[in-house]
């Protein structure tokens, strides 16, 4: 009797667990209303095929999403599953916290881990363990208002990359002009902000540019000749010329109020309502030639997750060759059979395929941006000496300088 009443709880609460919804926190830094309505449309669908689950998209800002990450992992409050950028892939790999997916990716039925690019994965796996899934291997591209070019008399900049002319010293005059001609700051930094949060993402292009570099293993690079010149040609830009946006002022690209940007595909979608004709074009390119910056992203699964077999799961069905397809419209993608379809060139109705065939271009040229095991650690000894960079009398050289001595122990 005894043993049949045990039996009969323990039915009861099997059954009561199947009525339960398998609820995942999956962390992200975007808030874009059109990113988020595909996200959750992944979501629906495999709830559709998976009873009972669901999943909560928990967005904390680019600029704090190391720092919150960490105290959460650190708090014992891990997310199941997340976005993780490529400076901060070494760090969290390191330090153990992400799960190996290779088991879960190699039984998925269709799943063809030999159609991720291996260059794209680079970041993320070490030997046969997989820590990440690429969902965007993406180029920084200039965006820019035509009509603003146009006014000012001069030649866009797609038409000075198709002749190769396309500079960062022609990008710098032609803001220059456009701001002195129409009174619209000329260039704006990164997401605006190229003083923050987006400080490496809007001078690593240009020094590139300039055959500079942030580090390797030969150590701080930001120091070199070729780093400072181009440096300063921002510097000047933003003081001599008063040409691009500064620090503390506004001027948006994607509401007119900017004549450039540079920054990745994902944010066309602010594009949808401009009131202005816009174009992209390349990198602009430097004495080193033309570069690809490329800025990665990946979904990974916290070691310490609390539901990390469906989170797996759900890694492996947002990431498979349909979904990839799908996010392909904002997010360029590593598998290459999406990469290599005609299909990919018309993946967004905002964006021409000459205009994708740009983005794939920078691609399969690119290089991605700096990182490094201690990138947390880089990054926040070099913000404050940074700081001292934009004022007009700023010296370059000098702060460059210290930079590097300030972050050379942690390149080691």
């Amino acid at each position: 009797m005894q043993k049949s009443f045990i039996l009969l709880i323990a039915v009861a609460l099997s059954l009561l667990s199947l009525g339960q919804a398998q609820s995942l926190r999956f962390t992200i830094w975007s808030g874009n209303q059109a990113h988020l309505d595909m996200l959750n449309g992944f979501a629906e669908a495999y709830a559709e095929e998976n009873s009972g689950f669901e999943v909560t998209y928990d967005i904390i800002p680019f600029g704090d999403y190391v720092q919150k990450l960490t105290l959460q992992l650190a708090g014992g409050n891990p997310p199941d599953l997340g976005w993780l950028a490529e400076a901060a892939a070494p760090t969290f790999v390191e330090a153990g916290v992400l799960m190996d997916l290779s088991n879960t990716l190699n039984q998925t039925e269709g799943y063809d881990i030999g159609d991720l690019s291996e260059p794209a994965m680079g970041l993320w796996r070490s030997s046969e363990a997989i820590y990440g899934v690429p969902f965007s291997t993406s180029p920084f591209i200039t965006y820019f208002n035509r009509d603003l070019f146009e006014q000012a008399g001069l030649t866009p900049p797609d038409e000075l990359a198709a002749a190769g002319e396309w500079t960062w010293k022609a990008a710098k005059e032609a803001a220059a002009t456009i701001k002195t001609d129409t009174g619209v700051f000329g260039f704006e930094s990164v997401d605006g902000q190229g003083y923050g949060d987006r400080l490496w993402h809007t001078l690593v292009p240009i020094i590139r540019a300039y055959g500079g570099g942030a580090w390797s293993g030969d150590g701080c690079q930001l120091a070199n000749p070729e780093s400072i010149e181009a440096v300063q040609l921002y510097h000047d830009m933003v003081y001599a010329d008063a040409s691009a946006v500064p620090p503390g002022e506004v001027g948006d690209f994607f509401s007119g109020d900017a004549a450039m940007t540079i920054t990745q595909l994902s944010r066309v979608s602010k594009l949808e309502d401009a009131n202005f004709s816009w174009g992209v074009a390349p990198l602009p390119g430097g004495p080193a030639g033309e570069v690809s910056v490329i800025g990665q992203a990946a979904i990974v699964v916290f070691e310490n997750s609390p539901n990390r077999e469906a989170a797996e799961q759900f890694l492996a069905f947002v990431t498979n060759q349909s979904n990839v397809a799908t996010m392909a419209e904002f997010f360029p993608p590593a598998r290459l059979s999406i990469l290599e379809s005609e299909a990919f060139l018309t993946a967004n109705p905002l964006v021409s395929a000459d205009q994708m065939a740009t983005v794939a271009d920078g691609i399969a040229s690119g290089e991605t941006l700096p990182s490094h095991s201690n990138f947390p650690q880089i990054d926040a000894t070099a913000r404050p000496i940074f700081d001292g960079l934009w004022q007009s009398q700023a010296d370059v050289e000098a702060t460059l300088n210290e930079v590097c001595s300030a972050i050379s122990p942690l390149l080691n």
